[in-house]
């Protein structure tokens, strides 16, 4: 079999990376082409997505291909959810996509709950509620004239936007368009009732589609820009997170945590499910692929030990020295806090945040480094835990143990806490599953790969780490 060769481009909200990846049949393996970062733009007040640069930086790595001498067979792009991009009639931008940080969210969900009620929305899509959904941003930018939505001829998430500069086709796909809160939960298709009382119209966006299917070539223009003649533009699982659970070998068995700046616990199931209880607990039901469905719990995750470690002065600078140190922490040091408490979203000073949640609740506030880092990562295993707990709940069956994915997933203290919090084996997976996700997908696609090879090359490609609760729990 001759090899094959593919390019991700995975997107996060700081940065950016193009991989290309190699497949011989048996193994993959992954070689990062380039890095960039993708910072927050601010114009007239609001934050914008340079997403110019963002394509740019791709055509860059599908340059950089061919001078190697490499064609690839396809590029798949994965991103954050829920922002858009706004395109006139003739592929042009009509504004630079709005940041879900920015002030317009202000006020967002309150708003659009004066024409729809919380509940209604909610058994419609089975989305959680946050102020950035892309509805609320429709209907904030439309309601504040920050974008002429009449004069819009295509409304594309960011990984759509990409592949329609990349090859002139519009198309919505279903895992990021879910994250948006615009899917009907039960037809899987865009809800018009939910976009009409935003003001727009389903025709506004592009034809919707699966993750896993072959949008097109480059445009002429493109190809002559690259070099590139036969390279296909696939759509993978366009939202990171559905990119990465893709790449997770699990079925009902068990549950999974995607843990960054972010942490995402969830289970795979085949129908939404929409409950009081998930409504109340704030549950959501994103796409996955193959018309699954990701039942998750967003949690703030190592977003807290960034902060934090961008503040300390006196501390190593090597994250695994700083968390061995906090592994050393004195028993008695037992300050909790709780991860999801809006004060910590975003606060001037993380450690001042902690400081005052802690005199809050009549705890002993942290006095260095590694007390901070030890209240964090066990924090963040005790709300695990109740996370965890409510996974059974809502699947009515024991999860035997969590897979667990993303860069959080090489904190071994983290892992070890979480292990004895749950009472289960912590599997790490896939170091780079949101990679591995676009690339199998692509595969798929292709045809170069049926879906019942997946797992095997997933394991085939992987070295796991299994953490087993210990005896003994000090939250």
């Amino acid at each position: 079999m001759r090899q094959h060769h593919y390019l991700a481009v995975d997107l996060g909200a700081t940065s950016g990376r193009t991989t290309l990846a190699t497949f011989d049949g048996t193994n993959i393996t992954l070689r990062e082409l380039t890095r960039f970062a993708n910072p927050m733009v601010p114009i007239a007040g609001h934050i914008h997505w340079n997403i110019v640069e963002l394509y740019n930086q791709i055509l860059c790595a599908l340059r950089l291909t061919c001078r190697e001498g490499i064609e690839p067979d396809s590029i798949g792009i994965d991103t954050w959810g829920c922002d858009v991009a706004y395109f006139g009639s003739k592929g042009n931008l009509v504004s630079l996509p709005y940041c879900y940080r920015g002030s317009h969210t202000e006020g967002a969900m309150e708003a659009y709950f004066e024409r729809m009620s919380a509940e209604e929305l909610y058994d419609r899509s089975g989305i959680q509620f946050m102020p950035f959904n892309t509805i609320f941003q429709l209907d904030a930018v439309n309601r504040l004239g920050l974008v002429n939505l009449e004069g819009v001829d295509k409304i594309l998430f960011i990984p759509d936007a990409l592949n329609y500069m990349l090859t002139g086709v519009a198309a919505t796909e279903y895992t990021v368009a879910t994250t948006g809160q615009i899917v009907n939960a039960a037809s899987k298709s865009l809800d018009s009732k939910v976009l009409s009382t935003a003001g727009v119209k389903v025709e506004q966006f592009g034809k919707f589609i699966s993750p896993g299917t072959v949008l097109g070539e480059l445009t002429e223009q493109n190809k002559h820009h690259t070099g590139l003649a036969n390279t296909k533009v696939v759509t993978v699982a366009g939202h990171d997170t559905a990119a990465a659970v893709a790449a997770v070998p699990v079925g009902t068995e068990a549950a999974y945590l995607s843990c960054g700046t972010w942490s995402l616990m969830g289970i795979k199931t085949d129908e939404p499910i929409i409950t009081p209880q998930s409504f109340a607990e704030n549950f959501t039901n994103e796409g996955g692929i193959d018309g699954t469905i990701r039942f998750l719990k967003n949690i703030c995750g190592l977003w807290l030990f960034e902060r934090c470690r961008a503040e300390f002065t006196d501390a190593p600078t090597d994250v695994a020295e700083l968390v061995a140190l906090a592994g050393r922490v004195d028993g008695e040091f037992t300050t909790l806090i709780n991860p999801d408490d809006p004060s910590f979203a975003n606060p001037p000073s993380m450690t001042a945040a902690i400081d005052a949640y802690a005199e809050r609740t009549a705890q002993r506030k942290p006095s260095t480094p590694a007390e901070y880092c030890n209240c964090i990562f066990r924090s963040l295993a005790a709300r695990y835990r109740e996370v965890f707990a409510l996974l059974e709940q809502f699947a009515g069956r024991r999860l035997e143990y969590l897979y667990v994915i993303g860069g959080g997933a090489q904190n071994a203290m983290l892992m070890q806490l979480t292990a004895d919090a749950i009472g289960r084996d912590v599997v790490v997976g896939v170091a780079e599953s949101t990679t591995m996700g676009n690339i199998l997908m692509q595969m798929r696609a292709l045809g170069h790969i049926a879906a019942t090879d997946m797992e095997r090359i997933i394991k085939a490609s992987t070295n796991t780490k299994i953490y087993k609760p210990t005896s003994y729990e000090r939250n």
